[in-house]
């Protein structure tokens, strides 16, 4: 089989050929992609060129169509996607970029739909491969263009999607939610947004549900935007930009950390599925079933569950004004601190953002801090814990942070071996919080009880109940703050992930200008613009 770009070119090639010897059919209206070309003020004799709607001559609009069409080469898709990426050892994906999607970090990339077709291309043996779109609208046309397999970044399957692309089965549920800003009059329903500024991504499926809307609100109005991401739109309802715009409820789960001003008002619709997109073509299932029958297995096998709980376990317990207080603080106080936290991470073998969370969690960055139970420092070390760990002076901010470094990573390595991260490191944090014994204790409740005692997320559902005295009696260590350790964990994972997405979005690119916006008006609408 011949490698895709050469695939591409092969198919084209006949097409080129076509439009150059210009015969005298209506067929060529199709390739040519120019149905409405600029009339020149002295207009050819009709000819059989001029029938296809193409100018007499070759010139500017016929060089135009060949460049369209060569940067096309990927437009020509194999009949068997599959055995296609089994041939070239990739699997390539669209997807969007952001918390809830996929993004790079210093450790790599990221996201729960990056996490997903990883799995998936590790069950096919072939590499992954990601392309970023900035729109949604931009998926769907890689996907045309043959640029991608798979389009996945939470997408739910509308009737208008539906009728062009295949979806996989749904291993999701989101809510399309209007969301405002605190302090403003919050909207409780659609008529309450009639007239109102609302702007959501070009055609998304949230501008497919106000056009449903608007048949029975014909006061309901709204922009749609291909310059601006989620995150881009939320951050404009955070300052006052914007009056309203629509977001899933998982990315508004995520996304409300870093916008703490913005709240839900209402649900749009029901819960919607949410699936991967595919191309359409009846005749090519071998892809679209190996997709389905990953899906049922990560479902039937614990992994999706897994996935969903370490992208989105923390949320439950992420306040959006703590949110908003850490968010400030790494503005104003971790900078002062940041390279000597990396320096300490790296020496003692720690991911520095961790190190970073956690101290933010025990002192809120204040090297002074001390409890009325005596513990002090940026790590708020007990006198025993800082002897243990050579630290002299619990004041000195390098001598705590390098000791509450060791003290962690001692309890990690207390931690059995066939727990793997990032279990692992909940489970150390638990016990830095509470201690090691009553995380065992909790952990050996969960097996009693049928739970898994090597997850996470089965553990913290009964580190509470050792605050209870019928479960605590029986247990080896007794009375636990067991609900204090679950909040401890889960608000240094949302730290952490609010970190590690403000580091990105440092480097994250904005969409490009369209290119319609640079052109004269009366070229802004041809179909060859709109074909590349």
């Amino acid at each position: 089989m011949l490698p895709r770009e050469r695939r591409g070119l092969y198919c084209i090639w006949p097409l080129i050929a076509e439009i150059l010897a210009c015969p005298d059919t209506n067929e060529t209206l199709d390739y040519a992609l120019l149905k409405n070309p600029v009339q020149p003020s002295s207009p050819p004799q009709p000819g059989p060129c001029a029938k296809a709607g193409m100018a007499a001559q070759p010139g500017p609009w016929l060089a135009f169509t060949l460049f369209s069409l060569l940067t096309l080469t990927a437009g020509c898709r194999p009949d068997d996607t599959l055995e296609d990426i089994q041939q070239r050892q990739v699997l390539t994906i669209a997807t969007l970029n952001g918390p809830t999607t996929y993004y790079e970090n210093e450790l790599g990339p990221t996201g729960f739909e990056y996490a997903m077709a990883r799995e998936f291309s590790k069950s096919l043996g072939v590499k992954l491969e990601v392309r970023t779109a900035y729109t949604p609208e931009q998926l769907f046309r890689m996907l045309d263009r043959n640029r991608a397999d798979i389009a996945t970044a939470g997408l739910a399957p509308t009737r208008e999607r539906i009728a062009n692309y295949r979806f996989s089965f749904p291993y999701f549920q989101s809510t399309p939610l209007v969301v405002y800003r605190e302090g403003t009059r919050r909207p409780r329903r659609v008529e309450d947004i009639v007239e109102r500024d609302i702007m959501v991504l070009a055609n998304s499926h949230h501008a497919y549900l106000l056009r449903q809307l608007a048949a029975a609100h014909p006061g309901l109005r709204w922009r749609e935007t291909s310059q601006l991401e989620t995150l881009d739109l939320m951050d404009k309802v955070e300052t006052g930009e914007l009056l309203y715009t629509v977001v899933d409820s998982r990315e508004f789960a995520i996304n409300k950390a870093y916008y703490p001003l913005v709240r839900k008002a209402f649900p749009l619709s029901q819960p919607e599925p949410i699936a991967w997109a595919m191309a359409k073509d009846p005749a090519d299932d071998n892809l679209y079933g190996a997709v389905n029958r990953f899906m049922a297995r990560i479902g039937a096998n614990g992994t999706l569950a897994t996935l969903v709980e370490r992208y989105y376990g923390h949320t439950t317990h992420a306040g959006q004004g703590d949110a908003r207080t850490f968010s400030r603080n790494v503005e104003r106080r971790l900078p002062k601190y940041e390279q000597l936290i990396k320096r300490v991470a790296q020496e003692e073998g720690l991911d520095w953002r961790l190190l970073a969370v956690i101290s933010y969690r025990e002192s809120h960055w204040n090297p002074r801090a001390t409890s009325p139970t005596g513990v002090r420092g940026m790590m708020m070390l007990t006198r025993t814990t800082a002897r243990e760990m050579g630290v002299g002076n619990r004041l000195d901010v390098e001598q705590s942070l390098r000791g509450g470094a060791r003290y962690f990573l001692k309890i990690r390595r207390r931690i059995p071996q066939r727990i793997r991260d990032p279990d692992r490191t909940w489970f150390a944090l638990a016990a830095y919080n509470v201690g090691l014994g009553h995380v065992r204790d909790a952990r050996l409740l969960t097996q009693q009880q049928g739970g898994d005692p090597d997850k996470w997320s089965e553990v913290m559902e009964r580190l509470p109940l050792l605050q209870q005295r019928e479960y605590y009696k029986a247990t080896k260590y007794g009375y636990a703050r067991g609900t204090e350790a679950v909040t401890y964990v889960q608000h240094i994972r949302n730290y952490y992930n609010l970190l590690e997405w403000q580091q990105a979005e440092r480097s994250r690119r904005k969409p490009p200008t369209l290119i319609e916006a640079l052109l004269p008006l009366e070229l802004r609408d041809s179909e060859a613009l709109k074909a590349i």
